[in-house]
């Protein structure tokens, strides 16, 4: 296989789009794909990215002209409220989480416990400025 072969089965974070791990009390939670796609996602997805970014601003909903522009600011906002959640409920103790960040979107996936308050979690990430929506995509882990 060439070089260029490898370069293209390659899975990179080639949008840069913020892929946080923020919890990792439960063991043996598989690591989502998150972000990382090869070169032919990429290439495949390219046209209906650059559509979902622009969307919104077209639509007179974002005051950015791409909401994937937003994604950094989110990240940093995110980080803060899972800060401040902390204090208000045990979530780390109970979860192994990672965020994905993309076009305003947070995708949270990991593994929870049986007993995670997911109804008040989800919605406060929800809160966070600028998220248009949170897609929980977590399992129960015993």
């Amino acid at each position: 296989m060439s070089a260029s072969g490898d370069d293209d089965a390659a899975r990179i974070n080639r949008g840069n789009d913020p892929f946080l791990h923020v919890s990792s009390t439960i063991s043996g939670c598989p690591t989502p794909q998150g972000p990382f796609v090869t070169q032919q996602e990429w290439l495949d997805e390219a046209h209906y990215r650059i559509e979902r970014g622009n969307s919104c601003w077209i639509a007179g909903r974002c005051r950015l002209s791409n909401s994937y522009d937003y994604d950094k600011d989110i990240a940093e906002s995110v980080t803060r409220r899972l800060n401040a959640l902390s204090a208000a409920m045990d979530w780390r103790d109970k979860t192994s989480l990672w965020l994905t960040i993309q076009r305003r979107f947070i995708y949270l996936d990991g593994c929870v416990s049986r007993d995670f308050d997911r109804a008040h979690f989800v919605p406060a990430l929800g809160e966070t400025a600028d998220v248009e929506r949170v897609i929980d995509r977590t399992k129960v882990h015993p």
